[in-house]
């Protein structure tokens, strides 16, 4: 059995139907559970993930990252002490980044290897996903905002993460790799945004913030801390495009989704009514 959290997000939704689609049993976590083949838990609270393990041998593990990082001594070793083999979600700057997410996804790798347990990691670059946060002002208005418009990223699309993590759940030979997983193509914001209209047929606009309008959009997700270190991490990516890694043919035997390919596949997202 597999188990896979963050079940309902983006990637290990995908992971799901991928497994399902090989017809391998796979048992969702979540802590909001509606349907056939979901189980309560909560990787907070340890105490809930007992029934979630029973019979488990593999986990697809995607961590709520900083949310849950006061347990995650006491969460992994419960895991790890229960399975044989955890692929892990992790991120292409989880050994050099200094920002609060990279250094949350070092601390995770750090546990998982000294666990002894049989180990991947998935270190998505940009995941593409996160360009749906620009969904409602595209619905909205056409104008997306954000600083650092010339950052140049090579997005990943989900199914792709997923895939990668899929071969990693069910095959041998990739016990103890970190796969840097990555899209086709290097794209700025701007790009990004072009694309997204060429896609749905209608002009946009993107509109660059200064540091300053942008701290407060920071502040309202990171902690007061560590809103200076991700600017400084952005001001320093920015000066250098993303690299594209190979990782998703490699593994799997296709190459990546471009981007306009993950547009078409959320059109509906960004389209609505305009």
């Amino acid at each position: 059995m597999i188990l896979v959290t963050g079940a309902t997000g983006k990637v290990g939704g995908q992971v799901v139907a991928q497994l399902r689609e090989e017809g391998v049993e796979a048992r969702e976590l979540t802590r909001d559970p509606r349907r056939p083949g979901q189980v309560y838990g909560d990787l907070a609270d340890p105490a809930t993930l007992d029934a979630a393990l029973d019979g488990v041998d593999r986990v697809f593990l995607v961590w709520p990252t900083l949310a849950a990082d006061e347990r995650a001594t006491e969460v992994l070793k419960l895991i790890t002490g229960r399975v044989r083999r955890v692929v892990y979600l992790s991120s292409a700057g989880a050994e050099e980044g200094t920002d609060p997410v990279n250094t949350s996804h070092r601390m995770i790798e750090g546990l998982i290897r000294e666990s002894g347990v049989e180990w991947t990691f998935v270190r998505g670059g940009g995941f593409a996903s996160n360009d749906l946060g620009w969904a409602a002002d595209i619905r909205g208005g056409g104008v997306v905002r954000e600083p650092f418009g010339g950052w140049a990223r090579s997005l990943v699309h989900e199914a792709d993460l997923a895939a990668v993590g899929v071969r990693a759940l069910l095959d041998d030979g990739h016990a103890g790799a970190a796969y840097d997983v990555t899209g086709p193509e290097s794209l700025t914001q701007e790009e990004r945004v072009a694309i997204i209209g060429e896609v749905i047929g209608r002009p946009l606009r993107f509109e660059e913030l200064s540091e300053e309008e942008a701290r407060p959009r920071f502040a309202a997700w990171l902690p007061p801390e560590a809103v200076e270190d991700t600017l400084r991490m952005l001001r320093e990516v920015t000066s250098r495009p993303e690299g594209v890694s190979a990782a998703v043919e490699e593994v799997t035997g296709r190459p990546a989704r471009p981007y306009r390919e993950w547009v078409a596949d959320h059109r509906a997202d960004f389209a609505g009514s305009l």
